[in-house]
């Protein structure tokens, strides 16, 4: 996680760094801004703190531990889910955090199935900030499916999407190195399911570009591709064969095919944050695609 805040000010903003994606958004902040960070971590982050960056090492139980570390800061970007969040939007609240956005970066939330698969606890978490909506802003960066789901060796090899469930090579969609596809074309009204797709890279780029906005609206989207595309029935079908069999694997890979299917990774164009920051040059799929298979025979 990342907290910063605008210079000259002392306050900061507070970044829970372990995964990829928290560390790309720290490292954009620390290249191309001026804000203070700090990251916050459940471990010592040795060879973060060798490369110059500031870290605290907090306790998730602890809302001492937590207030501690949020002393002072202005804006929380979370990449921690479940309980850890939600201790961690108290313990802002309590500190008198201005800002917070909680760790979500995929589909919209209100598109979410009630099933649970793909909820790791971010419901709570937003029902959470609405419940202190006149304490702390907050806003969910909608931006679609990160590129690194189609990536060599899987999103994890990014250290990203570790404990989803579908976060190996071949898991969602396009298995390339098999030559092997489950795509959602249609919709449940038979209407061409979209998807829309980002680069983890781009998503913390435009992340950190919104620390700059004076409001934050409660949503804030972003693409660059969009993708038209088994139908729905199908998907069901063995989404139900998976939950007979008992096969929890199996439901975790489908549920975000059937997401896609019923539009959670779609949205509006042009998208927000595309048209505030218009100068950032995001990466095409296909090039990223390319340059990352290119060493694969």
């Amino acid at each position: 996680m990342t907290c910063t805040s605008p210079s000259p000010h002392t306050q900061g903003h507070s970044h829970p760094c372990t995964s990829g994606l928290s560390l790309l958004i720290a490292q954009e902040i620390n290249n191309s801004t001026s804000h203070q960070l700090v990251i916050l971590s459940r471990t010592h982050q040795t060879s973060l703190i060798a490369s110059g960056y500031n870290c605290q090492t907090v306790d998730y139980n602890s809302p001492a531990s937590l207030q501690h570390a949020l002393m002072g800061i202005d804006t929380v970007i979370s990449t921690v889910t479940g309980n850890p969040q939600l201790r961690l939007i108290e313990a802002a609240v309590q500190c008198r955090v201005r800002r917070f956005a909680p760790a979500e970066f995929e589909g919209q939330p209100g598109l979410r199935n009630q099933n649970g698969l793909l909820d790791r606890g971010q419901d709570s978490a937003i029902a959470l900030l609405k419940h202190y909506t006149g304490h702390i802003q907050y806003t969910v960066f909608v931006c679609g499916i990160l590129y690194e789901r189609f990536s060599v060796n899987g999103m994890m090899s990014h250290r990203i999407g570790v404990s989803t469930g579908y976060g190996n090579e071949g898991d969602f969609i396009a298995n390339p190195r098999q030559m092997t596809s489950i795509a959602p074309i249609y919709d449940a009204a038979q209407n061409p399911s979209w998807v829309c797709l980002t680069s983890a890279y781009d998503v913390a780029q435009f992340v950190v570009r919104a620390i700059s906005l004076r409001n934050w609206p409660t949503e804030m989207n972003r693409l660059w591709a969009s993708i038209d595309y088994q139908t729905p029935a199908n998907l069901e079908y063995r989404m139900t064969m998976a939950q007979l069999g008992g096969d929890v694997v199996g439901q975790k890979r489908l549920a975000p095919l059937l997401a896609t299917a019923e539009g959670r990774y779609d949205f509006a164009v042009p998208a927000y944050l595309n048209s505030v920051f218009p100068d950032i040059h995001v990466t095409r799929f296909r090039d990223w695609f390319l340059r990352n298979w290119a060493s694969i025979p």
